[in-house]
């Protein structure tokens, strides 16, 4: 694990303890804001990203601090993303099901270099389950080695993020994977989904939208596991890319033949 594991799970653990779970079911409407139209922020989000950032801060003094609220506040900080040491923070990830009073929700926070993620936090405050990664080191829940699942069934469960492609790309989506896969819904929460994949829960995700703080942890987490998560063209995420597509499985064969079957919808 790496070496800021405990320090930063201990950061996860009070942001959890002393605002998330506090607000939660517990949150008045003046309290809950849209930043753009179906996109939501609480107070606890706020409140979270400034505590997490500051203890981060003081974790590593020389790094930089790339949160959610804090780019929706100013664009410009994404602009750090290819610095030498890089936070990235997501204070509530489910925002949309935090908001409502009802799970998943999750704060997940990656460690980057120089556009490279090295390590993630996906922290589950309802259950405090913790799942991590190192790069070149392996995945973790609750501490413990993880792996993907090496059996998986004939029709594969494959959930697709499809809010923000266009309706083209979503039809041509569905009619392509109907055939194959046992299409279920989306948890609208990356932290829950990319522990799905590993779990062998689900064993496909699309995803259109592919913002740093939404995907970083997460997908270092199903790569260390064993899956696979890569753009179409099979290139690797890096956080400052900006990029759309992103397709996860939960093995290499499986990623190599919804690619296959998908990559075209969406491949420039």
């Amino acid at each position: 694990m790496h070496q800021l594991y405990q320090s930063v799970l201990e950061i996860l653990e009070q942001a959890s303890r002393d605002i998330v779970m506090p607000y939660y079911k517990n949150l008045q409407a003046h309290q809950i804001d849209e930043k753009t139209l179906g996109d939501l922020v609480t107070v606890a989000d706020k409140l979270s990203e400034e505590y997490i950032a500051e203890a981060l801060a003081a974790l590593l003094p020389e790094s930089k601090i790339v949160g959610e609220e804090a780019f929706a506040a100013d664009e410009a900080v994404v602009d750090q993303l290819a610095d030498d040491q890089v936070w990235i923070i997501d204070p509530i990830d489910g925002t949309g099901n935090y908001a409502a009073g009802q799970p998943p929700f999750g704060i997940m926070i990656a460690l980057a270099e120089q556009n490279e993620t090295l390590a993630g936090w996906l922290y589950d405050p309802l259950t405090s389950r913790i799942c991590h990664a190192v790069k070149n080191g392996g995945a973790f829940v609750n501490g413990k080695p993880v792996t993907v699942p090496e059996d998986h069934p004939d029709r594969p469960v494959a959930a697709l993020a499809t809010g923000f492609m266009t309706t083209d790309e979503r039809e041509a989506l569905v009619a392509a994977a109907e055939p194959y896969y046992e299409i279920v819904d989306i948890p609208r929460c990356a932290a829950e989904q990319y522990p799905r994949l590993v779990k062998g829960t689900n064993h496909i995700s699309v995803f259109q939208r592919t913002l740093p703080w939404d995907h970083a942890a997460g997908l270092l987490f199903l790569n260390e596991a064993g899956g696979k998560c890569a753009r179409w063209d099979g290139s690797a995420y890096r956080p400052a890319d900006s990029i759309k597509g992103l397709l996860g499985a939960s093995s290499p064969k499986l990623w190599d033949e919804a690619a296959e079957r998908f990559g075209d919808i969406f491949r420039p």
